[in-house]
């Protein structure tokens, strides 16, 4: 299958060739990476639907980044495609996956210190055409609840309070897509609560996620289904409480005996 020159542009056979309808926001399809002899993505069909706030969980060592990081084009399959918004993705670059409206904020944040609050927010609204950077940032502190910090440094932002920041300067540009890497590692119970409540309400303004997580208390404060992923493979797929219940999940991930 060839590579579109423009992402922007819908190719149907690839979505028909997913079995999957049109309200797949990502379809990946037999997404395998392999590192020499070692297989950390195996055979990975996964589906997120528009609107979706799926979250991904499994082991450490379980291949979840580097199923994200094959999602963002950061690394490229050895085998499989990747599907987005009906469009074939695989040898897409990634920043032009962020064009074609994937978003993604990995677990360490990656913000301008030195810059002001409001400064890193209008730094990826000049990728829009947006007239009005400066209101718009002023909207998005509002939203993610750090308008009171917006002439600070970045810098001296709490841990907390930096992944927010991070998180808004992904929204700046409405992506279809939102690909979250643990948004609350290092985070006090009051911080984490915050940001459960942000992806919540981005989540019930349309904004699709995938939020990979640890923290299950997290997990059950913004997800309805959830996938197990093991050994590179998917394990299981469904409800929060199916998976907490299931004793092959507990014995592999929540260190729990059956």
């Amino acid at each position: 299958m060839s590579t579109p020159s423009d992402p922007t542009v819908r190719i149907e056979p690839a979505v028909a060739s997913t079995d999957t309808d049109r309200d797949a926001v990502l379809v990946t399809e037999n997404l395998t990476k392999r590192f020499g002899g070692l297989t950390a993505v195996d055979s990975v069909d996964f589906t997120v639907d528009e609107g979706e706030l799926r979250c991904l969980i499994g082991p450490n060592g379980a291949g979840k980044s580097t199923l994200l990081e094959l999602i963002t084009g950061q690394l490229s399959p050895t085998a499989g495609r990747v599907y987005f918004d009906g469009i074939d993705l695989t040898d897409v670059p990634s920043h032009e996956r962020i064009d074609a409206g994937l978003s993604v904020k990995f677990q360490s944040p990656h913000i301008y210190e030195a810059l002001t609050v409001a400064q890193n927010l209008q730094i990826p609204l000049q990728r829009t055409d947006r007239d009005d950077i400066r209101s718009a940032a002023h909207e998005t502190l509002e939203e993610v609840g750090l308008a009171g910090r917006a002439d600070a440094p970045a810098g001296d932002l709490s841990h907390g309070q930096q992944q927010r920041l991070e998180i808004g300067m992904a929204t700046t540009l409405e992506p279809t897509l939102m690909l979250l890497d643990e948004p609350v590692a290092g985070m006090s119970v009051e911080e984490t609560a915050s940001v459960a409540d942000l992806i919540r309400s981005l989540n019930d303004d349309g904004m699709t996620f995938v939020v990979i997580e640890h923290d299950m208390d997290f997990v059950r404060k913004i997800s309805d289904q959830v996938t197990v992923l093991n050994q590179g493979s998917i394990f299981r797929q469904g409800a929060i409480e199916e998976i907490e219940a299931d004793e092959a999940v507990q014995r592999i991930y929540l260190g729990e005996d059956a």
